[in-house]
């Protein structure tokens, strides 16, 4: 079983290799077995027209949050399966905060649920609520 600093490391290697990541600012804050946290700056390159975050922008964090959730039960080589997302209120303040966390997990698939919550004014407010299914793959297999 590895300790917290162990996972950490590993998720944010794995985090750095995502190029949109990157773009998007995202950064693994935590990262355990059957927990993760991204958060991500709020930069105006990622509001829609109204001045609220942009809805992929709100879908990315509960994705890769779900996914990295389920990897931290299942190992490095997953994929998510499905997910759902809903949008609860237009994110708008400083930073969003993805807090993934394992409900269910077999051998080759984790259940896992995501809450997306928007820091307004240093409050937290939940914006977006997502489960998802996470499974393994071979990465010998070329898909």
């Amino acid at each position: 079983m590895k300790n917290h600093d162990e996972y950490l490391y590993i998720g944010r290697q794995l985090l750095d290799a995502q190029p949109f990541s990157k773009l998007v600012g995202a950064k693994l804050t935590t990262f355990n077995e059957g927990e993760a946290v991204l958060e991500i700056p709020i930069k105006e390159n990622l509001l829609q027209q109204n001045g609220f975050v942009h809805g992929g922008v709100l879908s990315y964090a509960a994705d890769n949050a779900l996914t990295f959730t389920g990897g931290s039960v299942l190992g490095p080589h997953v994929l998510t399966s499905e997910y759902k997302i809903n949008y609860l209120r237009p994110a708008i303040g400083e930073s969003l905060i993805a807090t993934g966390l394992v409900v269910y997990a077999g051998k080759r698939q984790a259940v896992c649920r995501c809450d997306v919550e928007v820091i307004e004014n240093g409050e937290k407010k939940l914006c977006a609520t997502a489960q998802g299914t996470i499974v393994t793959f071979d990465p010998s297999l070329k898909m």
